[in-house]
């Protein structure tokens, strides 16, 4: 069946804008010489592959308030896939990832060509600096794109606000993930832990996954304040449904629907909701064992099926399905709150709630 995804032709067409933009920025940089065409590959590789999920709330956020479809439009929406790049790119810098949806992370591909032409000093070095500078590439195009979209300026002053906050709170985000890595949890009761993760979620992913680009586009569309605080309930709710689903994802996955090493978020030793769930139900032992287990960049096949086991024996895997489904139905409630949507966008949001929540990659 065709995805809700594909409403609109959307994703074929913002795939064009990223080609088109990628084009337009190989050009600015001919006159460097053919040295930075690693960074363009590495930025292109990326932008062929993923959901577009980013890029179809702000498109619908904006059809939701009665923007009507434009390539325009469609443009404004593939800045988001600039961020998400840029987002991926330095998060697997962080969490010293080797893959990204099937293909070699973005540091990794870089250090290989180092290692390929018999270049001089630290190739990780070398590909964790070429990593970065992609990255910020991707920040820089992103902006370029919302101010060169072609909408008129007094609809893109309107989405403005949200679009900084989003790049502002996702690079902060971003560094709470970092933080919680680090310090400890013992000593921390089990909502304290809850509490910490769901922190993360809120900043690092469910605000700029499907709350900020849903209220940038109804931004631009001139929606009115009670239409914007319903999405922004909405959005808010499905952003952290979806990352639950990540995390469950993180360790149950299938490498070949995630394109990541099955158990990568048990080697990152990233302490998700999940995580706190399964400390919370488990005996002395199996917190002990967990603890000894997390975070262990040697960790092997049998000791991430001994991770598993523990978690699921936990009941916190029950936990986390009760808490998608229980913020799907939030979500879809303040969908129904809101007072006008224009067209055919109240269906396809509603149908984007299942797209988000019910997925194995």
């Amino acid at each position: 069946m065709p995805s809700v995804l594909d409403t609109a032709d959307l994703r074929k067409r913002v795939q064009a804008c990223l080609d088109a933009e990628l084009a337009t920025q190989a050009a600015v940089l001919k006159e460097l010489g053919p040295d930075v065409e690693d960074l363009l590959h590495a930025i292109g590789d990326l932008l062929r592959g993923g959901k577009r999920l980013r890029a179809a709330f702000l498109y619908w956020g904006a059809r939701a308030a009665g923007l009507p479809d434009s390539e325009e439009l469609v443009r404004l929406a593939s800045a988001m896939e600039l961020f998400q790049a840029a987002a991926l790119i330095h998060d697997d810098v962080m969490d010293d990832s080797d893959t990204r949806r099937g293909m070699p992370a973005a540091h990794r591909r870089l250090a290989s060509r180092h290692t390929d032409r018999g270049w001089a000093g630290d190739r990780d070095r070398f590909g964790l600096a070429g990593a970065v500078l992609a990255g910020n590439l991707c920040l820089s195009w992103t902006d370029e794109v919302y101010a060169t979209c072609g909408l008129p300026a007094a609809a893109l002053d309107r989405g403005r606000p949200v679009f900084d906050r989003m790049r502002t709170q996702l690079m902060a985000g971003q560094f709470l993930d970092v933080v919680e890595s680090m310090r400890p949890w013992e000593g921390l009761d089990d909502a304290e832990r809850v509490d910490r993760a769901g922190r993360v979620i809120r900043f690092k992913s469910a605000k700029y996954t499907v709350e900020h680009p849903l209220l940038i586009g109804a931004g631009v569309g001139g929606m009115d304040d009670a239409g914007v605080a319903a999405l922004s309930r909405y959005g808010l709710d499905l952003g952290r449904a979806f990352q639950l689903r990540d995390d469950l994802l993180g360790v149950f996955g299938d490498p070949d629907q995630t394109g990541k090493p099955a158990g990568d978020d048990l080697r990152e030793g990233k302490r998700t909701v999940l995580l706190a769930h399964a400390l919370a139900g488990v005996d002395g032992g199996g917190r002990r064992r967990v603890e000894h287990l997390l975070g262990r960049a040697d960790l092997g096949a049998a000791d991430v099926e001994e991770l598993r086991e523990i978690i699921d024996g936990s009941g916190a895997v029950d936990v986390v399905e009760d808490e998608i489904a229980r913020l799907a139905a939030s979500a879809r409630h303040a969908l129904a709150t809101v007072p006008v949507i224009a067209g055919e966008a109240r269906e396809v949001l509603d149908a984007l709630v299942t797209t988000s929540t019910s997925r194995s990659a």
